[in-house]
């Protein structure tokens, strides 16, 4: 296309945003908490609990640690912990995210993965502390380490949707694309209607692409043609689906080593449902719809605070994709 195509990861959203709004008003939040308890305590004793409060403490806790708020955030943990005990299974994981946030150098990091050892252990179906100690293993650049613990955390629970991903994620990291695809659609099997898995699942399929003999890069293409069209049948308005539909179809039919597939009827036969005349459609399609979104979106500040950089890449995308027309 006279020039090198834009990498998918160039649109991301990002919750940072949202994150340091909310950890700013944690002190607030905290401290009416603390009163409604006490209220609570003298008045109703026994008044039912709402759960979906703790819920939001946890979400809170994770927002301070993300920006650097780790005296809140020990509150957040201390109320969790005052109400479901501290040797309760998904405390003990956000104790672990608490003691790795808070962790000064890799000595410290390794203590708690023995801790995650110590614990795991006595318990080894405790689920969040085993994610936690992956996690803390890709952390430590221990990617075997993190792979193996995985693949032994997926025989354990082969429904975890989440675990396959990150495996995938795992994977992806270590030049392995075509594992990591596997994983994808395992995970996809279990979620089968999240359009950011199949967004997610295009982008490594069109990524491999580039570093795979002609036939098979062709083949991955119309995957992953295919994988970003289900992403935005889900979901109308993921900028980041149509982002990769526009790419992807515009390299299918402007690469120069993919007119001969293109025009093979032998090839063409095994599949003919995805025709050069709808890849045609489908790249229109994105992109008009790519327009109608960044013009959306940059009308006010409702998306300011994480899609940015999703705007400028789209924008950029689509210079390049009418400059090639």
């Amino acid at each position: 296309m006279g020039r090198t195509a834009p990498d998918l990861h160039a649109i991301h959203g990002s919750d940072l945003f949202s994150s340091l709004r909310l950890s700013q008003q944690a002190p607030l939040i905290l401290s009416r908490r603390l009163m409604s308890e006490t209220n609570a305590k003298s008045t109703l004793i026994f008044s039912p609990e709402k759960f979906e409060e703790y819920r939001e403490i946890e979400q809170l806790l994770l927002a301070c640690l993300q920006t650097g708020d780790n005296r809140s955030a020990l509150s957040c943990l201390n109320q969790l912990e005052q109400r479901f005990g501290a040797s309760n299974e998904r405390v003990l994981g956000l104790r672990g995210i608490y003691e790795e946030a808070i962790a000064e150098d890799r000595s410290s990091l390794e203590s708690c993965l023995r801790k995650y050892d110590t614990l795991l252990l006595e318990n080894p179906a405790n689920m969040p502390v085993f994610k936690r100690r992956v996690a803390l293993l890709r952390a430590l650049s221990r990617h075997t380490d993190a792979i193996h613990s995985l693949i032994d955390l997926l025989k354990a629970a082969p429904t975890d949707a989440e675990a396959w991903v990150e495996l995938s994620d795992l994977y992806r990291s270590q030049g392995m694309g075509l594992q990591a695809i596997f994983c994808l659609e395992e995970a996809l099997l279990i979620a089968p209607n999240a359009w950011n898995i199949h967004a997610h699942l295009g982008e490594l399929q069109y990524l491999c692409a580039g570093s795979s003999d002609p036939e098979q890069s062709y083949h991955l293409l119309r995957g992953s043609i295919r994988s970003f069209s289900r992403s935005v049948e889900l979901c109308d308005h993921y900028l980041r689906g149509f982002y990769g539909l526009a790419l992807a179809s515009a390299l299918l039919l402007k690469g120069e080593g993919f007119r001969t597939y293109l025009q093979d009827s032998s090839l063409s036969q095994a599949d003919d449902s995805l025709s050069v005349g709808l890849f045609q459609k489908l790249n229109a399609f994105a992109k008009t719809r790519i327009e109608e979104i960044v013009k959306e979106r940059s009308k006010g500040r409702m998306h300011s605070e994480y899609s940015q950089g999703e705007l400028i890449a789209a924008r950029e995308l689509l210079n390049l994709l009418n400059a090639s027309d």
